[in-house]
């Protein structure tokens, strides 16, 4: 049977997906066998390669650098069309000339995680012992491992204190980790819509989407690239469970209520009758467009591993202890997936280490996803934190803008 049209576009977004994997559109840094990436679980990746974008320039101290780490489903193309979907960058209302964070004025770098799927090593990565991709044999990685990776980047980017490092979800975890265990390259920091730990919620419908990825028969025991298939369907339904969690009850209802999709009534039967069945069947497909299966296995259970306190004798208090760095914490009303109590325990924490701290909760229907979105409340927040540590930084030059 001849290829359909939507066959050969699915067949060409694989080819670029998996071509992202080891040969990435985006600047690399590839470290040898003499500089191995040491892991929480114990096992050292040698050779290994991060993959980053910047935006903006260096200044002569190199002082301005801001890190935008990614959250779970994100990538580095956080302000530049995206290689595989052509799609704008994921945070051009934070970022860009002008915006909170000024490309004019600041040296912007954003990093895909270790165990990512668009150039950074990990399970779509060609394995140089065996010559096949990594699969399950890609060693677990943490929150902490992907800092260090990002570590990696800076020290060779000759940068030896960052101005700013933000991010939003898993993004916000890695802000956390780097004020807890790189403080002296943290000038300032800002977490948001995130907390100190995974809670049992969170790791319940992580494993929820695993168990769908793993339970498609296209996944072959992780060895699906040499086998030439790819889970889609588990994917997809591992995405379409997780997007439900970004999302608040009164904006699900606001956007979609119990409205029909393309019909006058209900057609007793399983096609896609309501419009937000339509709705995160589309946001499945769109996603397998652009993310590896396994590397969704991965990154989910670093997310699941996280617990700032653990190493401090579960208290979060000492993670933090005689920090300079500046935080500014955001939260959102409607977010239940990282609720307002947990950035609450973070300012507590860091209130208790004598940090200086400020924090917001933003009054949103939105849920999680607040942080992606046309946020103005959030937006003057950061732009006013931004301009006063830039001011405390000696950035002043284009401060209020």
């Amino acid at each position: 049977m001849e290829p359909t049209s939507r066959d050969q576009v699915d067949d060409a977004l694989e080819a670029a997906r998996r071509r992202e994997a080891d040969q990435p559109s985006s600047a690399v840094v590839r470290f040898g066998e003499d500089k191995p990436l040491r892991l929480d679980g114990g096992a050292q990746l040698a050779p290994w390669q991060i993959a980053y974008q910047t935006y903006g320039k260096l200044d002569a101290d190199k002082r301005n650098a801001v890190l935008i780490c990614h959250a779970l489903t994100g990538d580095q193309h956080v302000h530049s069309i995206h290689p595989v979907t052509s799609k704008p960058g994921w945070w051009n209302l934070m970022v860009g000339p002008g915006k909170p964070i000024d490309t004019e004025r600041f040296f912007v770098i954003c990093a895909n995680v270790l165990g990512g799927c668009m150039g950074t090593t990990g399970p779509a990565s060609l394995d140089q012992a065996t010559g096949k991709a990594y699969g399950l044999d890609f060693p677990v990685v943490t929150i902490a491992d992907m800092v260090r990776s990002q570590a990696a980047l800076i020290e060779h980017l000759g940068i030896e204190s960052l101005f700013l490092v933000i991010g939003g979800s898993m993004g916000g975890m890695q802000v956390l980790d780097w004020a807890a265990h790189w403080p002296d390259k943290v000038f300032a920091a800002m977490p948001i819509a995130a907390g100190p730990r995974h809670s049992s919620q969170n790791i319940a419908f992580h494993e929820v989407g695993r168990q769908a990825v793993m339970a498609d028969p296209d996944w072959r025991m992780g060895r699906y690239i040499e086998a030439g298939t790819s889970p889609k369907k588990g994917l997809a339904v591992a995405r379409m469970a997780a997007h439900i969690t970004y999302m608040s009850e009164l904006s699900l209802h606001q956007k979609f209520g119990r409205r029909l999709q393309d019909r006058e009534a209900v057609t007793f039967g399983f096609d896609s009758d309501f419009q937000i069945e339509s709705y995160l069947r589309h946001q499945g497909t769109s996603f397998v467009d652009r993310f590896d299966a396994n590397s969704y296995l991965y990154v989910t259970r670093a997310m699941d591993y996280f617990d700032l306190a653990a190493e401090y004798d579960g208290v979060l208090a000492k993670a933090f202890a005689g920090t300079k760095t500046r935080f500014c914490v955001m939260s959102f009303t409607s977010d239940w997936l990282f609720p307002t109590s947990q950035s609450r325990e973070v300012v507590h924490a860091l209130n208790a280490a004598g940090a200086s701290v400020s924090f917001s909760e933003i009054v949103t229907d939105f849920g999680h996803d607040a942080f992606l979105l046309d946020e103005p409340e959030m937006f003057a927040i950061a732009r006013g934190f931004i301009d006063s540590a830039a001011r405390a930084r000696g950035l002043d030059r284009k401060a209020g803008r």
